[in-house]
């Protein structure tokens, strides 16, 4: 299981340079099912993993001149203190189990994958689904980006808060917000994203970095460079396959992924 865990590792990196984003949706659930790792540990891996493939992914974009900086801070300010905060305080005061149902316990670990698996039921939408053109997508009036700084800023709270439960990086939630709130064009709104989920995810790993969390450095670093191969790998291939065919390809195995999750947690908590 171990093996295809590494594999995973290099086809997650691989699908975030194909596609720019939604491959880190996968690292949390490789590390729980095929490392038998456990969730709240996990999502600390994901964090740290989801940013620095993102850093990386990122460095191409800073080159060409793809990423807002002014928006970059804006959002992503509000958003690094929540995803540090949720990790420092909130994960370590999560009761386990959550709550009961008569003689039936639900767990913590069961409340976060389900969460998790929800949040790929939703990232899987954003990819099938066929796109239409959008006048907010590309700004080419030549007029700087307008800010809505109270949505930006409750937005940026928000995804930080979910990166920092699930450890995904939430780049289906950021693009969106930057297209529509910032009206930034299309490929600058990725290349933010990128700079945004790296700053972010590893932040947020300091919070648990604060709160003693035992870290496997050898397995991490084994793991994050696959990532990297992959991500690496990825951009390469980009330039010779169509994002829009590889897209709904990959939101169909995400999907398939996240029915499996709801399945088995909903299973494993009836025994």
């Amino acid at each position: 299981m171990e093996l295809i865990g590494y594999i995973g590792a290099v086809l997650m990196g691989l699908s975030l340079g194909l596609i720019g984003g939604g491959g880190s949706i996968l690292t949390v659930p490789i590390l729980v099912y095929l490392f038998a790792i456990d969730t709240v540990v996990a999502t600390a891996y994901s964090l740290f993993i989801v940013g620095l493939t993102s850093a990386i992914g990122s460095a191409s974009h800073m080159r060409i001149g793809n990423v807002h900086w002014r928006t970059a801070v804006v959002f992503g300010i509000p958003s690094i203190l929540s995803v540090y905060a949720t990790r420092s305080w909130l994960v370590p005061a999560l009761p386990d189990p959550l709550f009961t149902l008569g003689t039936m316990e639900v767990g913590r670990s069961f409340g976060i994958l389900v969460l998790f698996a929800v949040l790929m039921l939703a990232a899987a939408y954003s990819m099938i689904k066929v796109s239409r053109p959008n006048p907010l997508e590309e700004n080419t009036d030549g007029n700087a980006p307008s800010f809505n700084y109270p949505l930006i800023t409750i937005e940026g709270v928000v995804v930080g808060m979910i990166t920092g439960i699930v450890g995904a990086g939430g780049g289906f939630l950021i693009i969106p917000a930057l297209v529509i709130l910032a009206k930034l064009p299309m490929k600058q709104a990725v290349g933010t994203s990128l700079v945004i989920i790296a700053s972010k995810s590893l932040i947020g790993f300091l919070g648990d970095l604060r709160t003693a969390t035992a870290i496997d450095w050898s397995f991490l670093g084994t793991f994050s460079l696959l990532a990297i191969g992959g991500i690496l790998l990825g951009s390469l291939l980009s330039k010779r396959i169509s994002n829009e065919k590889l897209k709904p390809l990959f939101g169909w195995f995400v999907l398939v992924m996240g029915i499996y999750i709801i399945a088995r947690e909903v299973t494993s908590l009836g025994q």
